[in-house]
């Protein structure tokens, strides 16, 4: 499964721990994520991340045309809902991608975990048959 990998700058950290933890699982499948946070992520697991411009530079907008080729299976965005953000229409854009091409995705730790424990048994086996 191809997994893209957002965070906003409150939660960068959050992601790295997540992706500590989930580690085993993450390792399996091919990670992409934008730059701040794929090297983050990457400097603490050791995982093999395809980085993307940062996300205010048009990383997120890099993600969003790979979900519109359909070529992103899952999407991790932890996104901090309390500061107001300037690139905030390219975010809800991206997920209105999401939910246009079924893409499966996590705007917080809560649902991160569901769907990595999901991917982990398989419920998510059917993104193999859509691509």
């Amino acid at each position: 499964m191809n997994i893209a990998l957002i965070a906003h700058d409150e939660k960068k950290e959050l992601m790295v721990q997540f992706c500590i933890a989930y580690c085993g699982i993450l390792s399996r499948h091919n990670l992409c994520a934008t730059g701040t946070t794929g090297k983050m992520v990457s400097e603490a697991t050791g995982l093999e991340i395809q980085n993307f411009l940062g996300g205010s530079q048009g990383g997120d907008q890099q993600i969003a045309a790979r979900i519109a080729c359909n070529e992103i299976d899952m999407l991790l965005f932890f996104r901090d809902p309390l500061t107001p953000k300037p690139h905030e229409p390219n975010d809800i854009n991206l997920l209105r991608l999401c939910d246009m091409h079924n893409i499966p995705f996590a705007t917080n730790i809560a649902t991160g975990e569901v769907l990595i424990h999901g991917l982990e048994r398989g419920d998510l086996d059917w993104r193999n048959i859509v691509r």
